[in-house]
């Protein structure tokens, strides 16, 4: 039964024995009105690279975006990804694995007949997937959405996906979850207790397989969700990862300057 708006819940510590995975866009950065409009926030990249240490790399960004946009907004970060919801998977050691692209080339004409129509509807054609985004025509919803169902029927190799102002076509049988298990199957996540945070419907399925396993699910924003933890904004994400990363540094320097005890000669 899905909970609305746990906001009770407090987020939980991040351990060094947390698998730690992380939503882009209304996650770690606020939305906008285009793809191309978002801004990472001053101190996230140097919150994130502390984090990796601490947890030994088992840090991933699971996001609809391509690795190019996550690698240019968080250089010269390179950590472990799921991008594309999860078709592209780029692991701790920097291997790639890719899924076989799908043939879009309908959704791909439908898509760009509609934005070259109304100047506020935005394709993204990304390698594995087409995105339209109408943030900034939300009265055109239902026209994205019809335009993009059309070209998936009698296609059972493709699916809609919709999320907050976007609808996309994508390969069927890609998700979230299914990404983060992926990982998890992998070093240094393997059997560590996993943390996910994400803003929107397309993170359930993440948040589902998070809490089946044990760990923690955390929903940025409102709305109707599976996950058991909230976060008000990306703005207090980033201060919860902030505090997490302050108190690793904190204990990596205490480690550093501990000086081992010399044991003397026996009386």
């Amino acid at each position: 039964m899905p909970i609305s708006d746990p906001r009770s819940a407090a987020l939980p510590p991040i351990r060094e024995s947390s698998a730690l995975f992380l939503d882009f866009d209304g996650t770690l950065a606020e939305l906008a009105p285009s793809p191309d409009a978002v801004r990472t926030a001053p101190g996230l990249v140097e919150s994130l690279a502390s984090l990796s240490a601490s947890l030994g790399g088992a840090l991933a960004i699971v996001s609809g975006r391509p690795v190019a946009d996550l690698d240019r907004f968080l250089a010269p970060l390179r950590l472990a990804l799921a991008a594309e919801h999860g078709a592209v998977l780029r692991w701790a050691d920097g291997r790639m694995h890719c899924a076989a692209p799908p043939d879009l080339r309908d959704a791909v004409q439908a898509a760009d007949k509609l934005s070259r129509a109304h100047p506020g509807v935005i394709l993204e054609h990304k390698s594995m997937s087409v995105a339209l985004h109408y943030r900034g025509a939300p009265q055109l919803e239902q026209t994205c959405i019809d335009a993009l169902a059309a070209t998936v029927e009698r296609r059972p190799d493709l699916e809609l996906l919709r999320g907050k102002c976007v609808v996309e076509v994508r390969r069927a049988g890609v998700d979230k979850g299914r990404a983060i298990a992926a990982l998890m199957a992998s070093e240094p996540f393997r059997g560590r207790l996993p943390i996910f945070a994400g803003d929107d419907v397309t993170d359930e399925a993440g948040f589902a397989v998070v809490q089946e396993a044990g760990g923690v699910a955390i929903k940025v924003g409102d709305g109707s969700t599976l996950a058991r933890h909230a976060c008000a904004s990306p703005e207090a994400l980033r201060d919860w990862l902030a505090s997490a990363a302050s108190g690793a540094d904190s204990a990596r320097s205490g480690a550093a300057n501990r000086i081992p005890m010399k044991e003397g000669p026996t009386p």
